[in-house]
C-alpha cells in the first residue's frame, strides 16, 4: 500500500482543531503533569476522535510560554500523547478587548499584536503550532498574520470585530480561517451590518469553524451558516476540561465554572461561554438528530475538512 494510501485509511477518525481540556484535565494551568495529559488523551480516543490540536489561550506571554513548552515536553515523552496531539493551536492573546469580542479571554492580557512575543510563543510550540487565532484589526498592517503564513502556520481570524476592508486585508495577507463563527462576539449585534454576515460574505476564501453543540451558536443558524459555508465548513468541539465528563463544576483557567445537564458552559454571570463540554462523537449525533437533510456532510466537516486545511489531506 503506498503512503498516500496509508495516510487515507488513517485519516478515519474526528480531528478536532481546538481541545483547550479533557476529561477532567485543563492544558491551561501552570501545574500540567504527563500523567494527567496522556490521561486526557486516553479518553479524548476512547470517546471516538482520532487528533486534536492542544489549545493554548490568553495569558501573560511568559506563562503563556511556560504551557506550551510543556505541551512539547510531554508530547516527546509519551507515545499515546504524540499520536493524539497532532499540533498545537494559539488562541490569543491578539484579540480585541472589547466585551463580548474578548469572550472568556482575560482582558489584563489582551493586546495588539507584538511579532516579538508571537515569536516567543512559536518557538515554545518547537514548531507544532499549526493555528494561531487572533484580531485582523488589533494586527497593524497585518504584520503577524503575514508572518504566520510565511512560517507555515495558518493566520484565523477570530475574538475580533473587523471591518470588511480589514478582513480582506488579512485574507490578502495569508489568514485562511475564522475561529468559531457565531461565537467570539457579543450576543446582540446588528441584525444586518454584523462580523458573522461579513465572515460569511467570503466563505469562498476562507475555512469557516463552528462549535457544534446547539448551544454556541442555535442549531436554525447553524444550519444556514453550513449552507453558505460549503466546502469550507469545519465543526470543533472548544473542549473545556469537563469534556468527556458530563455536568460538574470544573477549573479552566482563571474560571470556576459549572457544566449544566445539557453541557452548556456559562460564566458565572451568564454574559457569555467559556467554551464547550461536548465531544465530538456526541456533537456529531446532536447534528445528525437537528440537521439530518446535512448528515451526510459531518464526515467532511469533522474529518476531512480539519486535515485538508492543515495539508494532511
Amino acid at each position: 500500500m503506498s503512503n498516500t494510501n496509508n495516510a487515507a485509511a488513517a485519516a478515519t477518525g474526528y480531528f478536532d482543531l481546538q481541545v483547550n481540556g479533557y476529561d477532567g484535565v485543563d492544558f491551561n494551568t501552570d501545574d500540567l503533569t504527563l500523567e494527567n495529559l496522556h490521561k486526557a488523551c486516553a479518553k479524548f480516543v476512547a470517546d471516538g476522535a482520532q487528533h486534536m490540536l492542544a489549545t493554548i489561550i490568553t495569558e501573560r506571554i511568559p506563562q503563556m510560554v511556560h504551557r506550551l513548552q510543556a505541551l512539547v515536553k510531554f508530547r516527546e515523552q509519551d507515545p499515546l500523547i504524540k499520536q493524539v496531539i497532532a499540533g498545537i493551536h494559539i488562541e490569543g492573546p491578539f484579540f480585541n478587548e472589547q466585551a463580548g469580542y474578548r469572550g472568556a479571554h482575560p482582558v489584563d492580557c489582551i493586546h495588539p499584536t507584538n511579532l516579538d512575543e508571537l515569536k516567543q510563543l512559536l518557538d515554545a510550540a518547537g514548531g507544532l503550532t499549526r493555528i494561531v487565532t487572533l484580531a485582523p484589526e488589533r494586527d497593524p498592517n497585518m504584520q503577524a498574520i503575514s508572518y504566520l503564513a510565511k512560517q507555515g502556520v495558518v493566520p484565523s481570524m477570530g475574538h475580533c470585530n473587523p471591518t470588511l476592508d480589514e478582513i480582506d486585508a488579512a485574507i490578502d495577507a495569508g489568514a485562511k480561517m475564522w475561529t468559531h463563527l457565531g461565537n467570539g462576539c457579543p450576543r446582540q449585534l446588528d441584525r444586518h451590518e454584523n462580523v458573522i454576515q461579513m465572515a460569511l460574505s467570503r466563505a469562498d476564501k476562507l475555512w469557516l469553524c463552528f462549535i457544534a453543540d446547539g448551544v454556541h451558536v442555535p442549531f436554525v443558524a447553524l444550519g444556514n451558516y453550513l449552507k453558505l459555508a460549503g466546502d469550507r465548513a469545519i465543526i470543533v468541539s472548544d473542549a473545556m476540561p469537563a469534556a468527556g465528563m458530563g455536568p460538574g463544576t470544573y477549573k479552566f483557567g482563571r474560571w470556576e465554572i459549572s457544566v449544566g445537564e445539557d453541557l452548556s458552559v456559562w460564566a458565572p454571570d451568564r454574559s457569555h461561554l467559556v467554551g464547550s463540554a461536548l465531544a465530538m462523537k456526541p456533537a456529531a449525533e446532536r447534528l445528525r438528530s437537528a440537521l439530518p437533510h446535512m448528515a451526510g456532510n459531518i464526515d467532511q466537516w469533522m474529518i476531512t475538512h480539519p486535515r485538508k486545511l492543515l495539508g494532511l489531506a
